[in-house]
Order: C-alpha cells, then structure tokens, then sequence
C-alpha cells in the first residue's frame, strides 16, 4: 500500500508537462503559419507597388513610339503610397529607367510565442516590375 502512496500525483506532473507541450506546439503552429501569411502579404504587397509604379510612363516618347520609360518621380511616388495606404514600410527604386524595385518590411505580432520572449517577428518582401514594349505581341 506504500508503494502506491509514494507514486501518487506522477500522473498529474505527467499531465501538466504534458499539457504544455501540447499548448508550446500549438501556439508554434499558429505563430508560424502567421508569419507565412505576413511574408506572403508583404511579397504581395510590394509586387503591387511595383506594378502601380510601373504603369507610370513618360507618356510623350512612349506615344511616339521612340522608347519607353518609367517616369522616374511620379512612380516612386505612385508606389509609395501604395504601400502607406497598406500600412507597409518599405523602399523603391528605380534602375536603367524601365525597372522598378519595391521592398517592403512589416512586422508580425506573435499570438503565443510572447510566452518565451519572442513578441515580434520581420517579414520581408520583394517585387520588380520592368517595363516590355510590344508590337503585335512580340517584345521589341
């Protein structure tokens, strides 16, 4: 009778430990596939930007059939406030005037990792929007 005196309450300790090894893995599991979601809408994010800043042409060589051009001022500005009307830090730039580059940075707020210190994560995305000039479907 001793003998199962001594072993009372292991189960409750076994219990407990592993309850929270149950409720660690679950609020990991919810943590990361947060994270994904942010990563996705921060990549989605700035491809957006991008394209928005691509549409804006130098209209006048662009109707003339000469070249065409982004329009350096107005596509930074076009793409930026994409990204402040999504909430979205991020930067852009623009190379060999037909390429435009948007990264984006956002931060994602944990739901249960706050537990063992880690509250927030950065996310990061990325997008290029490059201008083609066509005639009759063939790139020119």
């Amino acid at each position: 009778m001793n003998h199962l005196r001594d072993e009372r309450g292991s189960v409750t300790a076994w219990m407990a430990t592993g309850a929270f090894v149950m409720a660690t893995l679950v609020g990991l599991a919810v943590d990361l596939g947060g994270q994904v979601h942010a990563q996705q809408r921060a990549h989605d994010v700035a491809a957006q930007a991008a394209r928005t800043g691509a549409q804006e042409v130098q209209a006048a060589p662009a109707v003339q059939g000469r070249y065409a051009r982004i329009d350096t001022s107005a596509a930074r500005q076009a793409a930026q406030a994409y990204l402040s009307a999504a909430g979205m830090r991020g930067t852009v730039s623009i190379s060999n005037g037909d390429r435009i580059v948007v990264e984006t940075r956002d931060t994602y707020r944990t739901k249960f990792l706050g537990i063992i210190g880690i509250t927030r994560v950065t996310v990061h995305g990325e997008a290029t929007g490059h201008l083609v000039r066509s005639l009759g479907g063939n790139q020119r």
